[in-house]
């Protein structure tokens, strides 16, 4: 599922009822009054737990003391079960993750940032004698503009939407909106085994995809009957790769592809426009072909297979050289192989084509449902803030999602690299089923390797059943 295997997720409720209490109301209007009576902000997530976000909260609830925060982390396994039987039974949280592959999906269940937010705040007044009271403020949120200059071009094709803000039901009022907002952003990159590359006198990390071709088969092993031991890399298949749909959609961007249209309909089985003039086929032709060749025992550069355990599995036993993963891989390698004398590379490239990388995050949206609504989009508005939004990176290590604080981790020995990558990657998926789109780009795979489908026509195949999940209602 997205973002992978979380192994290490704690299972059930890990709720926390953060900072309760109130500050003086007295002499305060009746407006200001309703304004500060006791509320509960509920947010449900996967990764982390509270601990990352103590800080935040903590600064928060300094400015707004009758806000209770109670903050549910579940395991990616039954978070989203969880989540839709919640919003239709109108028991689910305020805040919620929401994957950015699963944006159109939860475009209908989530409420779009208002333009401002009204909140009661503390602060403190008078000149000679001063008082702590509270000031019914209006706060301006983030705007689209300033949205687009503070985050990069994924985040906002995935997260700015054109959506139906109008209240009246007879009316539709069409405007771009932010849904959902990011405080980190994660990207496919290589971790390496030093000890293998150091056997096989490889001593410097491939950088583009074909050094990375001539250095596999100096480190693949086969025993005497022809069985894979040692991998140079773990990829060329679907289900036993770990993320395998990123990577063969981002083998196919770099190498030119453009994976949909802006209303989402897949257009990887195209040759785009630009290039019509130079390929006599769509660049997802070849970018299939080279992923399957790494599993085609009839190539050079087999190393992998669907006999073999799952990729990461295989790399924390020390028997893959290269195994592509996200940031939120490097704890379960950490605590699963804390002898492995591990490297992080940067996702090979194509040489002499445009960067291109891969993106795969979680933002945070409101549910439409909410009784506070202006409290949670004004609390979201509050923890991206770069100044708070530091304090989770700090917290948890991961790259960030904007721009600005971006430089102050590339020399990170855990997130430099990760965060190397993100004004350069890419997302693609807007359609309304994602498990359906990785499903459809494993079979892709796995079809052309079982002999049953040809590359062009498992490429059709693909690219028609994605666009079946490919649906919009503003």
């Amino acid at each position: 599922m997205k973002g992978g295997k979380f192994s290490n997720l704690m299972a059930g409720l890990l709720a926390i009822a953060v900072f309760s209490g109130q500050g003086c109301t007295k002499g305060l209007s009746p407006e200001v009054q309703q304004a500060t009576k006791r509320i509960e902000i509920n947010i449900w997530a996967v990764n982390d737990d509270t601990d990352v976000y103590q800080k935040i909260f903590s600064d928060y609830h300094a400015l707004h003391p009758y806000v209770t925060i109670n903050y549910r982390r579940l395991r990616l396994e039954e978070y989203e079960n969880e989540l839709l039987n919640a919003l239709a039974e109108d028991r689910g949280p305020d805040i919620f993750m929401v994957h950015n592959t699963w944006i159109s999906k939860y475009l209908t269940k989530m409420a779009p940032m208002p333009l401002t937010t009204q909140v009661a705040t503390q602060a403190v007044v008078g000149t000679v004698k001063k008082e702590t009271t509270y000031v019914l403020q209006t706060d301006k949120s983030i705007s689209v503009k300033q949205y687009k200059d503070t985050y990069p071009d994924a985040v906002i094709k995935d997260t700015v939407r054109v959506v139906n803000v109008s209240t009246n039901p007879d009316k539709r009022q069409l405007e771009q909106r932010i849904m959902s907002v990011p405080m980190s952003v994660d990207t496919l990159a290589m971790y390496v085994n030093k000890d293998l590359l150091n056997a096989a006198g490889i001593a410097t990390v491939p950088t583009s995809w074909s050094s990375l071709q001539q250095a596999v088969p100096r480190l693949t092993k086969q025993d005497a009957q022809g069985k894979l031991t040692q991998f140079g890399a773990a990829i060329g298949t679907g289900y036993n790769v770990e993320r395998a749909p990123d990577l063969v959609a981002a083998l196919m961007m770099q190498n030119g592809s453009e994976m949909s249209a802006d209303d989402g309909t897949p257009t990887f089985n195209f040759i785009p426009t630009a290039l019509r003039d130079v390929r006599d086929q769509p660049p997802a032709y070849q970018a299939l072909a080279f992923y399957t060749d790494f599993a085609n025992p009839a190539k050079e550069v087999y190393t992998w297979n669907n006999e073999q355990d799952n990729s990461l599995d295989a790399f924390l036993q020390g028997r893959v050289a290269f195994f592509f993963g996200y940031n939120y891989h490097l704890p379960t390698i950490r605590a699963g192989a804390p002898k492995l004398n591990l490297g992080i590379a940067q996702l090979p490239q194509i040489e002499g084509n445009p960067i291109v990388n891969y993106a795969n995050y979680w933002t945070w949206g409101v549910s439409k449902k909410t009784k506070y609504l202006d409290t949670s989009w004004n609390l979201l508005n509050f923890m991206i803030k770069p100044e708070e939004a530091k304090k989770f990176l700090d917290e948890a290590h991961r790259p960030a999602a904007e721009k600005s604080l971006l430089p102050d981790q590339l020399e990170d020995e855990d997130v430099g690299v990760f965060a190397s990558q993100v004004l350069t990657s890419k997302s693609w998926y807007r359609g309304t089923d994602p498990q359906a789109m990785e499903d459809a780009l494993e079979e892709m795979v796995n079809n052309v390797l079982g002999g049953i489908e040809d590359i062009p026509t498992a490429v059709k195949n693909a690219a028609s059943k994605v666009g079946q999940t490919v649906k919009y209602s503003y």
